[in-house]
């Protein structure tokens, strides 16, 4: 059962991570700017996306180490001096991706909202439907912390005044150290924030 649920974990994330980030190049695309376009990855191909550390490796130790998966897809380029808006359109750029997948958490939270109450779902599809609202919610989550090179940092450097640009400097140096110390010593306090929005969305517990 383990490895039935291995297998589907690994699917639903490497399907979410690259809805993630074709939605990042086609937020860029509208705002001006074609890099991601004439690369070639604004495509559901998962062959373009795909990152050997990020889909593979890391998903298969957080699921046997950790009893969750995550992961992550390799970055659509954008130029963002093509894009219109300056920083504002950065920030746009950035929200796409966990737009997109807040919105596919949303779409099968709600069926299986409306679809357990109705009792429609079969005992198989519950569980599946459930690890593509819970692994979107996740990457949502996660990718809105502020800390390089996540999208939540596009979307605080927008909101900072010049005059605190050392702060995004900061950032933007440490990033990895700051990143690595929010994940060991403050991830458990964003996990409850994670159960909440499926509780709120789907109406069951995951």
């Amino acid at each position: 059962m383990q490895g039935f649920d291995f297998i589907f974990a690994i699917a639903i994330l490497i399907i979410s991570v690259i809805a993630h980030e074709v939605s990042h190049g086609y937020a860029a695309d509208s705002l001006g700017d074609p890099t991601a376009r004439l690369a070639g990855r604004l495509s559901l191909n998962p062959i373009k996306h795909l990152d050997l550390v990020g889909s593979f490796i890391v998903p298969v130790m957080t699921f046997f180490l950790g009893g969750f998966i995550f992961g992550w897809a390799k970055p659509v380029p954008y130029n963002p001096y093509n894009v219109r808006w300056g920083k504002w359109g950065g920030a746009l750029v950035a929200l796409a991706g966990p737009s997109m997948n807040l919105l596919v958490a949303l779409i099968f939270g709600l069926t299986l909202r409306f679809g357990f109450a109705a009792n429609v779902f079969s005992p198989m599809a519950v569980p599946i439907i459930s690890l593509i609202v819970f692994i979107n919610i996740l990457l949502a989550v996660f990718n809105l912390i502020p800390i390089p090179p996540l999208d939540g940092s596009k979307v605080l450097f927008a909101l900072l005044p010049y005059y605190l640009h050392k702060v995004q400097v900061f950032f933007e140096t440490y990033w990895v150290f700051i990143i690595l110390s929010f994940i060991l010593f403050f991830w458990q306090s964003v996990v409850p924030v994670v159960f909440w929005l499926f509780r709120l969305i789907a109406g069951v517990g995951f």
